[in-house]
C-alpha cells in the first residue's frame, strides 16, 4: 500500500474523530402547564374564555425565542387551545396524548422523542404535578382547580440531573 493512501486513510480517521468530540451534550427543556381558563360552553370539553385565550397568546410570547421543537395537548380544546398560538408560532403541529394516560408513560414518550430544543406540554391541574414529577424525578405540589398560572421547566442538559424551574405566567 503507497504511503500516501496510507496518510490519506489516517487523515480521514483523525478527521471523523474530531468530529466526535466536538458534538455538543444535548440539551432539551420541556415546558409543561395546565391549559388556560375554560369558558363554559360545553361542561364536558369547554373552549377557552377571553382570559384563556390570552393566557395562551402570552405563552406564545414567552416561548417566541425559544427553539420549540414540539407541543403536545391532551385530547380536549382546552388543552390544544392552549398549545395552538405556540405551535403556530413555531410552525408545529400539536401531538395529543391521552390525559389518563400514566404521568411515567407520558414523561418517558417525551423523553424518547425529544433530546434538543423546547417541548411545550399542556395538561391538567390533576396531571401536570405528575408528568413534572416523572420528568424531573422530584415531588411537585398539587395545582389547585382554580390555579391557572403555573409554568414549570424541566432543563435536562447531557447527563447531568435534571433542574426544575417554576414560575407564573
Amino acid at each position: 500500500m503507497p504511503v500516501s493512501f496510507r496518510l490519506l486513510i489516517a487523515a480521514g480517521v483523525l478527521a471523523l474523530a474530531g468530529c466526535a468530540t466536538l458534538s455538543t451534550p444535548s440539551s432539551v427543556s420541556y415546558v409543561v402547564v395546565r391549559h388556560a381558563e375554560k369558558a363554559t360552553d360545553d361542561p364536558r370539553d369547554p373552549s377557552l374564555s377571553d382570559a384563556g385565550l390570552a393566557r395562551a397568546e402570552t405563552l406564545a410570547t414567552l416561548l417566541r425565542s425559544r427553539d420549540v421543537v414540539a407541543a403536545y395537548a391532551t385530547e380536549y380544546r382546552r388543552t390544544s387551545d392552549t398549545a395552538a398560538p405556540t405551535a403556530a408560532e413555531h410552525d408545529v403541529s400539536i401531538t395529543s396524548y391521552e390525559s389518563e394516560a400514566p404521568a411515567e408513560a407520558v414523561a418517558e414518550r417525551l423523553r424518547r422523542s425529544h433530546a434538543n430544543g423546547t417541548v411545550l406540554v399542556v395538561g391538567h391541574s390533576n396531571t401536570v404535578p405528575g408528568i413534572v414529577s416523572a420528568l424531573c424525578g422530584c415531588e411537585v405540589a398539587p395545582i389547585d382547580e382554580s390555579d391557572y398560572g403555573n409554568l414549570f421547566e424541566i432543563r435536562i442538559d447531557g447527563d447531568a440531573p435534571p433542574v426544575l424551574s417554576r414560575r407564573r405566567y
